[in-house]
C-alpha cells in the first residue's frame, strides 16, 4: 500500500510551502529515487491549475561534466539554464541522493567555480517574492548517513516535517521576539565564546515555508560585529560532498581571521578564500524543531536540532537586512545542549539547550 504520509508531504510542499497559484510555472529539481513523492507533487500542482516542470537527474552525472569541462564553462550557467531560473515562478528542490558523497571528487578550486555559476540561482531565491522550498525524500544513502534503517529514517523525516506548523510558528515567534529586542548576542560553549550584533536586524521564523523541515529562526548579523571564537567540536561541517571535522574559527571585526580543522582543512581554507565575502558571518540560526534530536550529517535537518545554533560563513540574506555577498553559504552546527549558553544583552536566555524565559 502507498504510504499516506507521502501524499500529506506533497500537499504540505505545494499548498503551504509554495502556495502554488494557477498557471504558475513550478520547477522541480530531484533525482529518480524520489519518484513516489514527485508523482504526488506533480498531481497536487496539476490540481491547482499550474505547470509542473520536472528536472530529474543523478548528481554523479552532473559531476562528470564539472570535472571534465573547461573551467570557463564551469564558472557560468548556460544561457538556457539561466533563462529557466529567471522565468520560473516557483522552485521545489527534492533532495534524494544515491550517494551523499557525490561531489567529493570535485577539486576545491572547481567547487569555487561552481559557486560562481550558481549566483543566478542564489539571486532568484534571495528575492523575497519568489516562492521556493527545499526538502528531502528518504533514500538508503541518507538513512545510512543517519545510522538508521530506511524504515526508521522515513519515520524520522515525516516526524520532523508533518507538524502543526502554525503552532510551531507561534512558539518560535515568542523566542525570536526576545532576540529581535537585543543588540548583542553572546554564544558560550566548548572552546567557544563569540559575540555578534543583531542591532537593526529582525528574525525570519521558518515555520514551514522555505525549508522543509522548518523549525528555526534566523538572522543575518551585522556584518562587522562578530568577535571571538567558535569550535564545532561536536559535529562535522558538511558542504558539497566534503566532510570537515573539528572546525575552529576565530572572528575579528566580523571576519574569520584564523581557521583550522582536524580533517579536510585545505578544503575549509579554499572555501573561506573563495571570494571577499566568504569569511564574513552571513547567518545566525537557532534550532527549534522538536522532532529533531540527533545529528544526521544533513544540514537541512541538523541546523534545526532543538538546542543547537548554526552559523553560516558567506552570503547573507538581503530579505532580512543582510548585506554580505558571497558565492559561499556554509552552515555549521554547534551543539549547546551540554554546557552551552546564549545571552541576549548579557541576560541568560538559554542554558544546556533549555530556554530560560
Amino acid at each position: 500500500m502507498p504510504d499516506p504520509r507521502i501524499e500529506q508531504y506533497a500537499q504540505l510542499l505545494v499548498e503551504r510551502c509554495i502556495d502554488v497559484q494557477p498557471e504558475q510555472q513550478v520547477m522541480i529539481w530531484t533525482s529518480p529515487l524520489a519518484r513516489p513523492l514527485l508523482e504526488e507533487v506533480v498531481r497536487c500542482i496539476a490540481r491547482r491549475g499550474a505547470y509542473a516542470l520536472t528536472r530529474m537527474s543523478y548528481a554523479s552525472v552532473g559531476n562528470i561534466w564539472v570535472n571534465e569541462a573547461p573551467e570557463a564553462l564551469v564558472a557560468k550557467l548556460s544561457p538556457i539554464e539561466q533563462y529557466s531560473y529567471e522565468q520560473a515562478g516557483a522552485l521545489i528542490n527534492i533532495s534524494a541522493p544515491e550517494n551523499t558523497r557525490d561531489g567529493s571528487d570535485i577539486s576545491p578550486s572547481r567547487k569555487v567555480l561552481q559557486g560562481q555559476a550558481s549566483q543566478v540561482i542564489r539571486d532568484r531565491i534571495n528575492d523575497e517574492a519568489f516562492p521556493w522550498v527545499t526538502c528531502v525524500y528518504p533514500t538508503p544513502a541518507l538513512a545510512q548517513d543517519a545510522g538508521m534503517t530506511l524504515s526508521r529514517y522515513e519515520d524520522f523525516v515525516f516526524g520532523a516535517c508533518l507538524l502543526d506548523w502554525d503552532e510551531e510558528g507561534r512558539k518560535m515567534r515568542r523566542l525570536a521576539d526576545r532576540f529581535d529586542a537585543a543588540d548583542e548576542v553572546r554564544i558560550v560553549g566548548a572552546d567557544t565564546d563569540l559575540r555578534l550584533s543583531l542591532q537593526g536586524r529582525v528574525a525570519l521564523v521558518d515555520d514551514g515555508h522555505k525549508n522543509m523541515p522548518g523549525g528555526e529562526f534566523f538572522y543575518s548579523p551585522v556584518e562587522d560585529s562578530a568577535n571571538g571564537v567558535i569550535s564545532y567540536s561536536e559535529f562535522p561541517a558538511v558542504y558539497g560532498g566534503y566532510e570537515v571535522e573539528g572546525v575552529r574559527l576565530v572572528f575579528e571585526g566580523g571576519r574569520v581571521v584564523e581557521a583550522t580543522a582536524r580533517r579536510n582543512e585545505e578544503f575549509l581554507l579554499k572555501m573561506l578564500d573563495a571570494d571577499p565575502g566568504a569569511r564574513v558571518l552571513g547567518e545566525l540560526g537557532i534550532g527549534c524543531n522538536p522532532g529533531i534530536q540527533q545529528h544526521m550529517e544533513n544540514v537541512l535537518f541538523d541546523e534545526k536540532i532543538y538546542g543547537t545554533i548554526h552559523l553560516a560563513v558567506g552570503n547573507g540574506f538581503p530579505f532580512i537586512g543582510g548585506k554580505n555577498r558571497s558565492n559561499v553559504h556554509w552552515d555549521m552546527v554547534k551543539d549547546l545542549r551540554q554546557g552551552g549558553q546564549i545571552f541576549c544583552d548579557g541576560e541568560l536566555v538559554q542554558e544546556n539547550g533549555v530556554w530560560q524565559f
